[in-house]
């Protein structure tokens, strides 16, 4: 019976032995490649961001896999969204950044969407956007009440109807405050909007602070342009005295349209995603990889010398946020449909 229980033991210790025993998940990174598929061609703001993690973010990944990014530009970012959800392989190896407005965009029905947003692994977002309102002073609107007193629509300058930002904003506005709005799309982006305002073709329009803060800035700064409303939930330290939409709202139908369609979009502007059906515990890491990347001190450095910010919601929170979006009252729903639409 001794001999039996010795040749169980020595058994049992061989078949334990590290050696033997399954590679821990932490491991399948080694000597891997992660793939970043950005939804826009190379050179702006969410290619920034994605080059910028992918220098550094393998420090932070057992492993140490290599970084790297792959333009997939097309159809509003659909073509790399509609990628990783379809097509990628659900092995934690690719990751996706595009514009975050699709996701809302599946809930208002938006044409070419293939993807069940709730099916997305979420890592989180580098930073969120903040939109503010601004407007020449050429334009007449030099305060919220010269706009909300304007006996005419002000023109607002966006792209197209399916931008939830440049677009969007000022219809909800309009909706939610009663400020009068005439958006004038087709504009290839902020810069000929700028461009179309200093002409006197635009009053002004609304995007992110960071971005007028920054391409704005002497304009700013001499008073020929001028922020007049902040639709963010709270006030930026440089704008303390320019009123928040939120709070300027007098309805709870108002204060809802602007906290589901501006806050809730401009916080996830920038997503990274993993396919559905990504191991769980591969997803803890790289969320817990994206975060700490976000606090190293060579990441920072290399944004901020690009003038870009860092304000991040974690995998968690925006997780959370995409689910609700799937909770929003049908008679809100429906309002804003025929607002954006």
């Amino acid at each position: 019976m001794l001999t039996r229980l010795r040749l169980y033991t020595a058994a049992f210790a061989f078949l334990a032995s590290p050696d033997l025993l399954p590679a821990p998940e932490s491991s399948f990174f080694q000597g891997k490649t992660i793939r970043i598929v950005v939804g826009t061609s190379p050179g702006g703001g969410f290619d920034v961001y994605s080059r910028a993690l992918a220098h550094h973010m393998g420090n932070y990944i057992p492993g140490n896999p290599t970084f790297l990014v792959e333009n997939m530009p097309g159809a509003g970012h659909r073509i790399a969204a509609n990628h990783v959800y379809k097509v990628a392989r659900p092995d934690g190896l690719t990751i996706g950044n595009f514009f975050g407005g699709l996701l809302v965009g599946q809930v208002l029905g938006y044409s070419g969407i293939e993807f069940d947003a709730v099916k997305f692994e979420y890592i989180g977002v580098p930073v969120k956007d903040n939109p503010v309102c601004a407007f020449t002073k050429a334009s007449g609107i030099t305060s919220y009440e010269k706009w909300s007193g304007a006996k005419t629509p002000v023109k607002l300058g966006a792209t197209g109807a399916d931008d939830l930002m440049l677009y969007g904003i000022p219809k909800i506005l309009n909706a939610a405050l009663g400020v009068p709005v005439q958006v004038v799309a087709g504009y290839k982006g902020t810069s000929d909007i700028r461009l179309a305002a200093e002409a006197g073709e635009l009053a002004g329009g609304c995007w992110g602070w960071e971005s007028i803060r920054s391409t704005w800035r002497t304009a700013i700064d001499s008073g020929s342009v001028n922020v007049v409303l902040q639709t963010v939930p709270k006030s930026q330290p440089e704008l303390v005295k320019v009123p928040l939409a939120i709070e300027v709202a007098k309805t709870d139908e108002g204060r809802q349209l602007i906290q589901i369609g501006i806050h809730n979009v401009s916080a996830i502007t920038r997503p990274y995603v993993l396919p559905p059906g990504t191991p769980k515990d591969r997803v803890q890491i790289l969320r817990k990889a994206f975060t700490d990347t976000l606090k190293d001190q060579e990441f920072l450095a290399e944004v901020k010398k690009l003038n870009f910010a860092v304000d991040p919601i974690s995998g968690e929170e925006l997780e959370g946020i995409i689910h609700g979006l799937f909770k929003i009252k049908p008679e809100t729903l429906v309002k804003l449909k025929e607002i954006l639409n």
